[in-house]
């Protein structure tokens, strides 16, 4: 049973609009969040994984190669030691 009480429909009718005038409030503050973290992340550069990956294996084959040259130099520098 509806009510004809003219009060209850414009507490009603307030309610409404409140609920959509809320619901727009949330959408605009989302959609500002949304841009203002672009704009802060918009200038920084990233790189995607593949790129990451393969940097990161060919620091670890420098890191490998100067270890053995490290090594190799120990070695000549003992030999020279030996014979001098």
């Amino acid at each position: 049973m509806q009510s004809e009480n003219p009060l209850v429909a414009d507490l009603v009718k307030l309610a409404n609009a409140a609920a959509g005038t809320f619901a727009g409030m949330t959408r605009e503050a989302r959609d500002g969040a949304r841009e203002r973290m672009r704009e802060a992340f918009g200038g920084l550069d990233f790189v995607s994984r593949e790129e990451f990956d393969a940097v990161r294996d060919m620091a670890a084959r420098a890191r490998e190669d100067s270890e053995q040259l490290a090594a190799r130099l120990d070695a000549l520098e003992a030999k020279l030691a030996r014979e001098g």
